[in-house]
């Protein structure tokens, strides 16, 4: 891996989380607007929590390649529907696919892991098992709302790019459904009121909720591990 300053884009701040803690990122006293920096291993890390969403992406891409990051790399959760795919398994997709614009983006792939499917990037919260089969059949293996914005900025400006993807969901497992979507925040987080009234609305709800995270705290760690370790950094002992 060339690059000595590299970007890492986490998109909720729950993804954002094991980077800090793997890396010891911290705001410094000129570090860029909205980021987080660190040096480890003789790698300057840039960090920031992108937000969801293609143009939350795109825009945290620019900011990032703007502090002089010589690679840019997307680290969280993604939908797992591909066959086989089981809570925390790592994607390190062959193309990523921008669903708005149609495009392919292919990512340099770093790490041990095989290069493997395609990821499907969109705005658009799918659940329509049709829809999805129809995905499948085309080589998409997981879904995510970020990442190809960020590799369509990264080509666009000539910086290489990564995705470091965990599976955090699974359509088949039936715990993120639209009332789910519709509550999280920018940032992932739950609005209040709403996870109030979804909790009121339905007894096993909470269950659903619980198992939800505890899947989602496995694949953040996923994701934030092997970045980490594809950039030359040497993981603590028991990760």
């Amino acid at each position: 891996m060339a690059a000595t300053r590299v970007g890492l884009l986490a998109p909720m701040t729950h993804e954002l989380a094991p980077l800090v803690r793997l890396l010891g990122l911290e705001a410094r006293a000129l570090s860029p607007a909205g980021c987080l920096e660190a040096e480890v291993d003789g790698v300057e890390f840039v960090a920031t929590m992108t937000g969801i969403g293609m143009q939350a992406g795109a825009d945290a891409t620019h900011r990032v390649i703007d502090a002089g990051v010589g690679h840019v790399a997307v680290v969280g959760i993604a939908g797992g529907i591909g066959p086989g795919l089981e809570i925390g398994a790592l994607v390190l997709p062959e193309s990523v696919l921008h669903a708005e614009t149609g495009r392919h983006h292919i990512p340099v792939h770093l790490g041990t892991a095989p290069a493997a499917g395609i990821i499907r990037s969109s705005d658009h919260f799918l659940t329509d098992d049709d829809t999805l089969a129809a995905l499948v059949a085309a080589g998409v293996v997981a879904l995510d709302m970020e990442s190809g914005a960020v590799g369509e900025v990264c080509e666009a400006r000539g910086v290489p790019w990564s995705v470091f993807r965990s599976i955090s969901d699974r359509p088949a497992d039936k715990l993120v459904d639209a009332a789910v979507w519709e509550m999280t925040g920018p940032d992932g987080g739950a609005d209040a009121d709403a996870l109030r009234r979804y909790l009121e609305s339905d007894p096993a709800a909470g269950e659903r909720l619980a198992r939800m995270a505890a899947d989602m705290e496995v694949a953040v760690v996923v994701a934030a591990e092997a970045a980490v370790a594809a950039f030359g950094v040497e993981l603590p002992v028991g990760g």
